[in-house]
């Protein structure tokens, strides 16, 4: 299958309320996973909710990392989509839920630019 890139899509559950409801720590957590699946960052951007959540974008060259918390349940989605071969986003996703301390993680992958032949040989236009 010849596809743009990899998104998957997490939900961890039984994670701390504390580390989730921490957006700088939140946002050092997203940052190293990145790093640790090779990326490359271009920007970054957290916000803190009240009276309590976390929702941020890692950017990378590869396309980005996103999360948003419910500290108050335990439970963190994030997805992660990075396109070539370079960057694993498995990587970055078991290192999510590792950081997190998700006692429970769900998590699936989608191929995403799935080009079919007929496209990949000849230019795209819009209609």
């Amino acid at each position: 299958m010849n596809a743009l890139g990899r998104h998957v899509i997490a939900e961890l559950y039984g994670c701390g309320f504390d580390v989730l409801n921490d957006v700088k720590r939140v946002e050092e957590i997203m940052v190293r996973s990145a790093l640790e699946a090779g990326a490359e960052i271009r920007e970054v951007a957290f916000h803190k909710f009240s009276p309590q959540g976390v929702s941020g974008v890692v950017v990378i060259s590869e396309s980005h990392l996103a999360i948003h918390t419910w500290p108050e349940l335990g439970y963190a989605a994030v997805d992660v989509f990075t396109c070539g071969d370079t960057v694993d986003p498995w990587d970055a996703t078991n290192y999510l839920a590792k950081e997190f301390g998700a006692k429970y993680m769900t998590a699936k992958e989608t191929k995403r630019g799935v080009m079919v032949e007929e496209f990949a040989e000849s230019q795209a236009v819009n209609l």
